[in-house]
C-alpha cells in the first residue's frame, strides 16, 4: 500500500518534469520525418507518463479553481463549449448521411448506374457499394463527435430511481461521484484501446502496447506506413482507419467532458440550488417551442 502511494505522488510529481521537457523539445515528438519522433507519439499517447500529465494538470486546474471558482467557472464554460461546438457542426452529418441515401436510390434505381462521379477535370469515382458503405463513417461521426454535446444537452436516456428525489447537493454528489469513478476510468480504457488499435493500422511493424520506449524506437528503424485500406467488399469503403481516429477523438471528448462535469458539479454543490444550469448553454426550439424541448 505504501509503494502503491509513492508511486502514485512520484508520478504526479514527475509530471511536471515530462510536460515542461515535452514542451521544450517538440521536434523529439513533432518531427514526423524522423523515424523515432512517430514511435515516441505511439509510445507515450498510451502511457503512464501521458496519463499522469493530464491527470496532474487536472488536480491543478481543481486546485486553483476551489480557490477562485470564477475561473474553474470559465473552465466549465470552454469545455461545455467545445463539446457544444464540435457536436453541433458533427450532427450535419446525419443530414448529409441522409441526402447522401437519397443520391445513392437515385442513381442506382432510376438512371440504373453502376457508380457515382464527382468533380471536374479529375473527378472522385467510386462504385454505388463505395459510397453506400461510407454512410457508416457519418454514423459514426454523429455518435462519437456528438456523445458529449447530448450530454451537456441533457438528451442522453437515464434510468432514475433515486437521482429525482434527493436534495440538490446529494445530486451534485452524486455527479461528482460518478464523473470520478465512472467517465474518467472509462474513458481512459476506451482511449487505451483506441490507441494502439489505431496505430496497429497504420503503420509496421505493429505497436504493441506492452512495449518499452527503447522498444519501439529500435522498431523506428524498420518504420514504414501501412495505412489501412481494405474494405469489407471489393469495392467497398476502404478508409476503415477514420473510425479508429473517431474512437480516439470520442475518449479524449469523454475524459475532457468528465473533468468539466465534476467542476460544475462541485461549483453548483458549492453554491446551492440557485447555481443549478449556470451558464449552460443548451439548445431551444424557439419562444413558444417550450413544451417540446427535452423531448427529442
Amino acid at each position: 500500500m505504501l509503494d502503491a502511494i509513492l508511486w502514485l505522488f512520484q508520478n504526479i510529481g514527475m509530471a511536471f518534469y515530462n510536460l515542461a521537457y515535452a514542451i521544450t523539445n517538440p521536434a523529439l515528438w513533432l518531427d514526423w520525418s524522423d523515424k523515432e519522433a512517430i514511435m515516441r507519439v505511439v509510445y507515450y499517447g498510451g502511457s503512464v507518463e501521458f496519463f499522469f500529465v493530464v491527470f496532474t494538470t487536472f488536480l491543478v486546474l481543481t486546485a486553483v479553481g476551489m480557490w477562485r471558482n470564477a475561473f474553474l467557472w470559465g473552465c466549465v464554460r470552454v469545455l461545455e463549449g467545445f463539446a457544444n461546438t464540435v457536436g453541433r457542426f458533427a450532427a450535419w452529418a446525419g443530414l448529409l448521411m441522409v441526402l447522401q441515401q437519397i443520391v445513392i436510390v437515385f442513381i442506382q434505381r432510376i438512371f440504373a448506374r453502376p457508380d457515382i462521379v464527382f468533380g471536374f477535370g479529375i473527378p472522385l469515382q467510386f462504385d454505388i457499394s463505395w459510397w453506400a458503405e461510407e454512410l457508416k463513417l457519418y454514423n459514426a461521426m454523429v455518435v462519437a463527435l456528438c456523445c458529449t454535446y447530448t450530454f451537456v444537452q441533457g438528451g442522453h436516456v437515464r434510468v432514475d430511481l433515486v437521482y429525482a428525489q434527493v436534495s440538490h447537493r446529494a445530486k451534485r454528489m452524486i455527479d461528482m461521484f460518478g464523473s470520478i469513478v465512472f467517465m474518467m476510468p472509462m474513458a481512459v480504457i476506451t482511449w487505451m484501446y483506441g490507441w494502439y488499435f489505431l496505430w496497429r493500422h497504420l503503420i509496421v511493424p505493429k505497436p504493441s502496447a506492452s512495449d518499452r520506449l527503447d522498444q519501439l524506437l529500435t522498431k523506428s528503424r524498420a518504420l514504414r506506413w501501412n495505412v489501412e485500406t481494405i474494405g469489407f467488399s471489393p469495392n467497398g469503403f476502404n478508409a476503415y482507419f477514420l473510425f479508429k481516429i473517431l474512437l480516439v477523438l470520442f475518449a479524449g471528448m469523454i475524459f475532457l467532458h468528465a473533468m468539466a462535469f465534476f467542476w460544475r458539479s462541485w461549483l453548483e454543490w458549492k453554491e446551492g440550488p440557485e447555481s443549478a444550469n449556470k451558464y449552460l448553454d443548451r439548445d431551444t426550439l424557439g419562444e413558444g417551442e417550450e413544451a417540446y424541448e427535452g423531448t427529442h
